[in-house]
């Protein structure tokens, strides 16, 4: 996965990012992300006058991608209003591990990690699945 094109990724983030419905925060969000089978999908943040029941970017690529075959995710970015680098908050890691190919990777503003090191000793689908079938 090292040859990934974390500028245009970040470009359709970008993209994304310009589609958001932000009229309350005014801090719009784009993500955008790789799935394992070539695709690429992405998702903006959707906001709502009961704040609390808005979608964040990554919400919005993960509809994207059931809504487009599914499969899982290999390489991610989300960028602000800007088109700086954000990391996703936790809520919505949790939402990308469960969608992700493992060892996942995450372009943050630290740097490319993986999946597991933005959320280490994750509960989600693989652990079920150890579980149900150890």
């Amino acid at each position: 996965m090292s040859d990934i094109d974390w500028e245009s990724l970040r470009e359709i983030a970008t993209g994304a990012m310009r589609r958001a419905y932000a009229p309350y925060s005014d801090f719009p969000v784009g993500a955008a992300a790789i799935v394992d089978d070539g695709r690429v999908v992405s998702g903006c943040n959707v906001e709502n006058a009961s704040y609390g029941v808005g979608l964040c970017a990554e919400c919005s690529l993960v509809s994207n991608l059931a809504m487009t075959g599914g499969g899982n995710l290999v390489a991610f970015t989300c960028v602000d209003g800007n088109g700086d680098i954000l990391m996703p908050c936790g809520r919505c890691r949790q939402l990308l591990y469960e969608h992700s190919a493992e060892g996942m990777l995450l372009e943050t503003v630290s740097g490319v990690k993986t999946i597991d090191e933005v959320l280490p000793d994750a509960f989600g689908p693989r652990q079920l699945e150890e579980f149900h079938n150890g």
